[in-house]
């Protein structure tokens, strides 16, 4: 789940999008999250260190430089996020969040966006760990 997206035509979606977009995107997600009631809890109440690790885990997962495999080593995702209750609607929130900042980034082209929200849907997915909880009675 970790390895980078394909090349296409202009380059790998890294090169098409840029570190300057993507920067600008990993900045609006997490003003969304720090907002979001269910994943805020899940987060530092400073979420610099945190969006520096996301820029550089989505440099490298849409095939610019391995940022994160330098810093910090192999992103090992899920087993990253295991001591966190990751539920299915907190997995739609993450993703709904990335979605509205994917809208609020027009440095993103659109086929750029779409292609993304596509790669990153797969990930939100491969990411729930725990149910969501069941309503009483």
């Amino acid at each position: 789940m970790t390895a980078p997206l394909s090349l296409t035509e202009g380059g790998s979606l890294y090169d098409r999008i840029g570190p300057e977009a993507l920067g600008l995107l990993v900045r609006r997600f997490y003003a969304r999250v720090a907002r979001d009631p269910d994943l805020a809890p899940l987060f530092p109440a400073d979420l610099t260190h945190t969006a520096e690790k996301q820029f550089a885990f989505l440099s490298g997962f849409l095939g610019g430089p391995p940022l994160y495999l330098q810093r910090y080593g192999h992103p090992r995702l899920r087993a990253r996020h295991l001591p966190f209750e990751i539920t299915p609607a907190r997995g739609r929130a993450w993703l709904a969040c990335m979605a509205a900042a994917l809208r609020e980034t027009p440095e993103i082209g659109e086929a750029e966006a779409r292609e993304l929200h596509a790669a990153l849907a797969r990930v939100a997915a491969h990411m729930v760990n725990t149910p969501d909880p069941q309503p009483p009675g």
